[in-house]
């Protein structure tokens, strides 16, 4: 579907009316919401007992191979599986700096995805050392992880909170799958405040294995680069975005106490409870230049019952 401007339309965002528009001009991938295969149609019977029909998301298993070895199963929305693979195996460290990749094979029909190396490849015992992650699709990451941020340095590039609220209005009001059909996160590629890649799938690890796989086929660099999620920050989350090489993870979500410690360990700017004028930064504030002033900044009203922690 090609990029380009529709009437605006008022859509309810987690409690919060929005003006949502498809000015999607800043995007190099925007999210297609009517996208073939990405939803289905299903009847159900609402709370007057009177017939709907809603979209619901689809959701396929994709095996990833690496060149003879099959590696794991990921259950997925199914767009994008050549940039998903590649993101995948970048981020776990069996596609490594500098590899020749020298294909990338893709069967609708099987729902399979082989990416093939120069490289011999060899990864039975990484394979065992399988890690079920919080993620809402059962995200896997490997066991040796950890052993991979030992030697990542992150670039002290200054973000601005300008940014940040440019960036939080106008993702928050971009037409998508979550909008659409809900059930499903976004995480979002930025350089300063603009928007460049919006990937979406059922787990947020797959959607930031997609932008990593984009990045790695496109050959762009990282270090300017801020990620944005609508979902918590993990330690999956913030492991992937390390690995990625980008300084800067943010969400309109929450935190985990191990997210936050990788966080700070790595030197990484964990900014979540993106909410309006309202933010919590928990580790790499010393990148962060204020030259925004949260007053001027429109507030978003809060959902009704929901309180702020102390």
């Amino acid at each position: 579907m090609p990029l380009g401007l529709r009437p605006l339309r008022n859509v309810l965002l987690q409690g919060v009316q929005l003006a949502v528009t498809d000015d999607l001009s800043d995007y190099l991938i925007a999210p297609d919401p009517e996208a073939r295969r990405l939803t289905r149609v299903v009847t159900g019977v609402d709370h007057d007992g009177v017939a709907q029909q809603i979209n619901v998301v689809e959701e396929r298993p994709l095996t990833i191979y690496l060149n003879s070895q099959e590696i794991v199963t990921a259950m997925t929305i199914g767009d994008y599986p050549d940039y998903l693979a590649l993101g995948f195996l970048r981020n776990q460290g069996m596609l490594r700096e500098g590899d020749d990749i020298t294909g990338v094979e893709y069967d609708e029909d099987l729902e399979v995805v082989v990416v093939r190396t120069s490289r011999k490849t060899d990864y039975e015992e990484k394979l065992r050392r399988k890690t079920r992650t919080s993620g809402c699709a059962v995200g896997t990451v490997f066991g040796d992880m950890m052993e991979g941020l030992e030697g990542v340095v992150l670039p002290q590039t200054p973000v601005r909170t300008s940014w940040l609220y440019a960036l939080s209005a106008k993702i928050n009001r971009t037409p998508s799958l979550y909008l659409q059909a809900g059930a499903i996160h976004g995480t979002v590629l930025c350089c300063s405040d603009r928007p460049l890649v919006y990937m979406e799938d059922v787990g947020r690890h797959n959607a930031v294995d997609k932008i990593a796989g984009w990045m790695l086929s496109e050959g762009v660099s990282a270090e300017d680069k801020i990620l944005y999620t609508t979902g918590r920050l993990t330690s999956e989350m913030v492991i992937k975005t390390a690995m990625m090489g980008i300084p800067v993870l943010a969400s309109r979500s929450g935190f985990t106490a191990w997210g936050v410690e990788i966080a700070q360990q790595v030197g990484l700017t964990l900014i979540g409870r993106m909410k309006g004028r309202r933010f919590m930064c928990l580790a790499g504030e010393a990148r962060l230049l204020r030259d925004a002033d949260p007053a001027a900044i429109e507030e978003e009203p809060r959902r009704a019952g929901r309180k702020s922690a102390p």
